[in-house]
């Protein structure tokens, strides 16, 4: 099949806006539905498989306007329901449909601050594409109205005018919050706390702040430079940032608020304790989590090979163990260091791989060999202790388990050798532990994470609140950014009555 170039798509979609807005008559709900959904621009994956650039190009203005048109300006609105911060979805889709785009951002920017992150990166076909009218009318969820990619463009719009101005800030009240992390939970509640007055001071352990935005997420689904500027943002509102600091270490939750006079603290420290299959084999040399291997290559730029000198193993045959977005990360990360071949091994079917559609079509457009339906048993070493390859173990799927998903059966006597000299685990991560083994009273589940009230973020603790991840589990962007934005509603609510 020819790929499209992002011209061509803008030169179709161009005739197209021309002749609906030449129109006497205004656009009916029949007519919207005639509208065909504009296909993402994006690089050939023979070309993007080979370097770190983002794969997805944006909309056009044509494409944008087209794609917004299609939207049936429902008066419930659905589609809100299933937004985690609650945009005004249909305000800002009509305002793109009308050109206004200035509009469209103010209006995005009401209820969040990163819509050039999300409209990248989160799951909208599961949550307010879900509920489109539009998508419910043509029974798919892939022709729903493309949300995720109209805020992507008005956000790459009023960056690229270069007219983006952080949010004003009320007048200093004298209280001090901390916020510990700097992912996208912390991010919200440093810039809706900073908004109300209050002096905010972000604490990171790395030595960059950006949280999972940074280290997690690559470059070529998330270009660094757009999680810089939000970075850039916080600290033109006066957010403190500090880091190589770790709570729990540097100084103690108790500490920030008992002698460094924090009238409040947030923890949105995330989930970045890699999980492992506690497998024979997991100690070899060529065996990694996920974390590291992104770590490595995301936040130290392991695949700039010409200009940093991030350790990194050098694979041939690699397997990923997994099948969320994290495991697709690595395992298209691994072929733009340089593998021959990446093998991606998961448990169950293809229909429930947790991670998003459009990272799973572009995984295998750029050559990831999926097995489903296989798992490692055990992964084998050769004399020298590194790995050689991997033993795995075919599987049916049964009744399903308390997730909904159907309980992957292992077929006994299935056993088979597959040749690989890395592995890649990436089957999700908890909670590091430092925070709750530092922090006497603070109460956490068995699963490591804290305990918080799911409407205000208030965790055991007086003053002390939490969100995204470290209360979740490892979530999404959007998710954890609707944590924030409760916590950070109910800390400036606590802080009014002080």
């Amino acid at each position: 099949m020819t790929h499209a170039t992002p011209e061509t798509l803008e030169a179709e979609a161009r005739a197209q806006l021309d002749a609906l807005l030449a129109r006497a008559e205004p656009l009916k709900a029949k007519d919207r539905l005639k509208i065909p959904p504009q296909p993402m621009p994006s690089q050939p994956a023979a070309v993007r498989r080979g370097n770190i650039e983002e794969v997805a190009l944006g909309f056009g203005p044509a494409q944008a306007r087209l794609e917004a048109l299609r939207c049936w300006q429902c008066k419930n609105a659905p589609c809100i329901e299933g937004c985690p911060v609650r945009i005004d979805i249909p305000g800002f889709v009509r305002a793109i449909a009308e050109n206004r785009l200035e509009e469209a951002i103010a209006i995005l920017k009401r209820n969040t601050i990163l819509p050039a992150i999300c409209g990248r990166v989160c799951p909208q076909e599961t949550q307010c594409q879900e509920k489109c009218t539009v998508g419910k009318a043509l029974k798919d969820v892939n022709a729903a109205v493309a949300i995720g990619r109209l805020e992507r463009y008005a956000a790459d719009w009023e960056r690229e005018q270069g007219c983006a101005a952080p949010p004003a800030v009320k007048p200093e009240t004298g209280k001090k919050v901390a916020v510990i992390g700097s992912g996208p939970a912390s991010i919200t509640v440093a810039a809706d706390v900073r908004r109300e007055g209050h002096a905010v001071t972000m604490f990171e352990a790395f030595h960059k702040p950006g949280g999972v935005l940074l280290y997690g997420i690559p470059e070529f689904r998330l270009p660094k430079r757009i999680v810089e500027l939000e970075i850039a943002t916080l600290r033109a509102m006066g957010v403190e940032i500090r880091t190589n600091f770790v709570v729990g270490r540097t100084r103690t939750l108790r500490q920030l608020l008992d002698e460094d006079g924090y009238d409040a603290v947030f923890i949105g420290a995330g989930a970045g304790l890699p999980k492992f299959m506690n497998i024979p084999g997991e100690n070899l040399v060529g065996v990694f989590s996920a974390n590291e291997y992104l770590t490595r290559a995301n936040l130290m730029r392991a695949y700039d090979k010409a200009r940093a000198h991030t350790p990194i193993y050098p694979s041939r045959k690699v397997a990923v163990l997994g099948g969320g977005n994290v495991a697709m990360d690595a395992a298209r990360m691994a072929l733009r260091i340089g593998a021959e071949e990446v093998h991606l091994v998961y448990r169950r079917t293809e229909v429930e791989m947790p991670a998003r559609v459009e990272e799973v079509a572009h995984a295998k457009e750029e050559g990831v060999e999926f097995h489903l339906l296989q798992n490692a048993k055990r992964i084998l070493g050769d004399e020298y202790g590194r790995v050689k390859a991997i033993e795995c173990v075919r599987y049916e799927l049964g009744e399903p388990d308390e997730s909904g998903r159907r309980r992957p059966v292992e077929v006994k006597g299935s056993e088979f050798v597959m040749d690989v000299d890395t592995v890649i685990v990436a089957i999700g991560n908890e909670p590091n532990p430092l925070i709750r083994q530092t922090t006497e009273g603070l109460q956490t589940s068995r699963w490591g994470t804290i305990l918080a009230d799911e409407a205000t973020g208030q965790t055991s603790l007086e003053r002390v609140y939490a969100g995204g991840d470290i209360v979740l589990g490892a979530a999404t962007v959007i998710l954890a950014m609707g944590e924030g934005r409760r916590a950070a509603a109910a800390i400036n609510a606590m802080l009014a009555t002080r």
